[in-house]
């Protein structure tokens, strides 16, 4: 083999080689591309799945936000309505104790008239009692007057029975025997 085949073999093998590495390494290439592009699909697959579950977990927020937002309004509605009631039966009720706090305090003034009229009423008998008393108190001291009179002309009486008794001697019991009587019996002079 001369040498220019030896070197077209060696060039050719060169060339083969080169041309392998090429195609080896395009490969190589191509296959870190592949990869690369895998990578980036999953990368992009995951943040889809992941957007994908956001939206659907955003979803079932929002949907249970719209749930309870009706529900808090029906219940506002509910608890409105139930005030409503309770304010306008409040109403109701301090209406129909100002009616009756009026007629109370009508029945007070005419009690406080009445009172006023019985009042004057008794202090009108406590002084017709006052008088009565008085004058019964004045025919008590005549009545006692009197009586003391007639109690000491009684004994003057009987004194004078005794007198005359001893003038007479006649020497019998005293013809009073009352301690009124004797005392003035014993005042007499003998």
């Amino acid at each position: 083999m001369t040498f220019q085949v030896q070197l077209a073999i060696a060039a050719l093998v060169a060339a083969l080689s080169f041309g392998g590495g090429w195609v080896v390494n395009g490969w190589r290439g191509a296959s870190k591309v592949a990869e690369c592009k895998t990578t980036q699909a999953q990368g992009v697959a995951t943040r889809a799945e992941a957007a994908r579950a956001d939206e659907t977990q955003t979803a079932q927020l929002e949907s249970k936000h719209a749930q309870d937002t009706i529900y808090n309004a029906d219940k506002l509605a509910s608890l409105k309505t139930g005030i409503a009631v309770d304010v306008h039966g409040e109403l109701e009720r301090a209406h129909r104790l100002q009616l009756s706090a009026d007629s109370r305090a009508a029945t007070y003034r005419a009690q406080a008239e009445a009172d006023t009229t019985a009042r004057s009423d008794l202090a009108d008998k406590a002084a017709a009692l006052d008088r009565q008393l008085a004058e019964g108190v004045g025919v008590v001291a005549e009545l006692g007057g009197a009586l003391k009179q007639r109690d000491a002309e009684v004994a003057a009486l009987c004194g004078q029975v005794n007198i005359e008794r001893r003038l007479y001697e006649d020497g019998g019991e005293p013809a009073c025997v009352g301690a009124f009587v004797l005392e003035i019996a014993r005042e007499m002079p003998k």
